[in-house]
């Protein structure tokens, strides 16, 4: 039981927490350094350097830092995290609160002198004082001739709100990590699918039993043909094939629905629809690859002894070469080639758009967490002040403390009792007129 107690108050301890924190922060930024979630082939290219000679990308594998935030020590350390912000929310906090709300009345000169602030004034009465702090928002408990007065709790909550949208984040981030997933898929326009390829998956995720559809894909060029920007317009679908919601996407604008985002990551040309002799119409399959840092889409054209079709975009201009690499011609969309007695035209291309599906239903806790984060960071700046009155003859003790802006608390002090001085001036006066 003692050992349960000790171990309980470590965990309160303010500078374990911040350890932990320190240590989560710098192996987020690790995993910022390393690239996450790539192939063992990207890592052995990347990352081929020897530590006490063992290869880098060895030990980027075996420790798991490719996928940090999804490892079981990295999430083991969220959770010894989150315990320590419990205990010190628990153990620390709400007592400090309760403290707070409590009023507690000094009578003692002595108590007077510990505050931060002290005075003696000498005066009959107390009540211009005490209108001065009510008009101050300040709340007055009274016993007998012994003034408690107190505002700005709420800056003493603002420190538990801070703990708790942490919690908020951790547990959502926790969420994440053992349900969200990352899927990757490249389909042609006018198809549906479901998501399958998918490249992580963690102990309870989930896919949803919904469909997509690609209804169409286009890109805009700029006026030198550079690419500006590709879209696809995507459709949801049940499993009685109703459309559930539909939108166009493109680079940053994600479709969100049910937890998964879907992101236009890239696009290719992987085929060809041809007309041959006006009669039959097929389609032809592209290859990819770079040439100078540029996309080459290549394909030969049957029963044509070997002629091979090239583009470089996806604007419709064509060049054709025969079977030695000499160049023949060019050829639009929609145009006749003659080639071997045999009549081709160049109906459209097909077209496959590269989307990448994430899910982490743990961001709208992580989005919650941070706001009221936000909120109780501004809260935190309420100051908590206090102050105390002692009537004794004609003398009245004053004093007071606040954990922050003390010389404004000071100045407030101030005015009220210049405030008082000045009533009790101008009474004297009407009192000698009177006379």
């Amino acid at each position: 039981m003692k050992l349960r107690i000790n171990l309980i108050k470590y965990f309160a301890n303010l500078k374990f927490a911040i350890n932990i924190l320190i240590l989560i922060a710098s192996l987020s930024i690790l995993g910022t350094i390393i690239e996450q979630e790539q192939t063992i082939d990207f890592y052995k290219e990347n990352y081929p350097q020897q530590i006490f000679n063992i290869y880098s990308w060895k030990f980027i594998l075996q420790f798991g830092l490719d996928h940090i935030f999804r490892t079981g020590w990295f999430i083991f350390i969220l959770i010894l995290f989150g315990n320590s912000l419990s205990c010190c929310t628990f153990l620390q906090q709400f007592p400090i609160l309760n403290r707070a709300q409590k009023y507690f009345f000094y009578k003692k000169k002595i108590q007077y002198k510990r505050l931060t602030l002290n005075s003696q004034l000498k005066y009959n009465s107390n009540g211009n004082i005490i209108t001065q702090l009510k008009l101050k928002k300040y709340i007055v408990y009274q016993q007998k001739n012994i003034f408690y007065c107190y505002k700005g709790l709420i800056g003493r909550i603002a420190p538990i709100l801070v703990h708790i949208s942490l919690l908020i984040i951790l547990i959502g981030t926790f969420i994440g990590s053992i349900s969200g997933f990352t899927a990757q898929e490249f389909v042609p326009k006018t198809e549906n699918f479901r998501v399958q390829n998918i490249l992580n998956t963690n102990i309870a995720t989930y896919i949803p039993k919904t469909s997509t559809r690609v209804n169409d894909f286009w890109i805009t060029y700029k006026k030198n043909s550079i690419i500006n920007q590709f879209y696809s317009d995507l459709s949801i679908i049940n499993n009685s094939g109703t459309e559930l919601t539909r939108k166009t996407i493109s680079v940053n604008k994600p479709l969100k629905y049910d937890s998964m985002n879907y992101y236009q990551t890239d696009w290719n040309i992987i085929g060809l629809r041809i007309k041959i002799n006006n009669k039959i119409i097929c389609q032809i399959p592209y290859l990819s690859t770079k040439n100078f840092q540029k996309d080459i889409w290549f394909t030969w054209f049957p029963n044509s002894n070997g002629t091979s079709l090239l583009i470089n975009n996806m604007r419709g201009i064509n060049a054709t070469y025969d079977q030695l690499g000499n160049f023949l011609s060019y050829v639009d969309m929609g145009e006749e080639y003659n080639i071997n007695l045999n009549n081709f035209e160049l109906i459209e291309f097909i077209i496959a758009t590269g989307l990448q599906i994430k899910s982490d239903p743990g961001i709208p806790l992580i989005y919650f967490g941070f706001g009221l984060l936000l909120i109780s960071i501004f809260l935190s700046y309420r100051s908590f002040s206090q102050i105390w009155l002692h009537q004794k003859n004609k003398n009245i003790l004053i004093g007071g403390q606040t954990n922050r802006a003390q010389l404004n608390f000071e100045k407030e002090i101030l005015e009220i009792i210049l405030s008082v001085k000045d009533n009790y001036k101008i009474r004297a006066e009407r009192l000698e007129l009177s006379q």
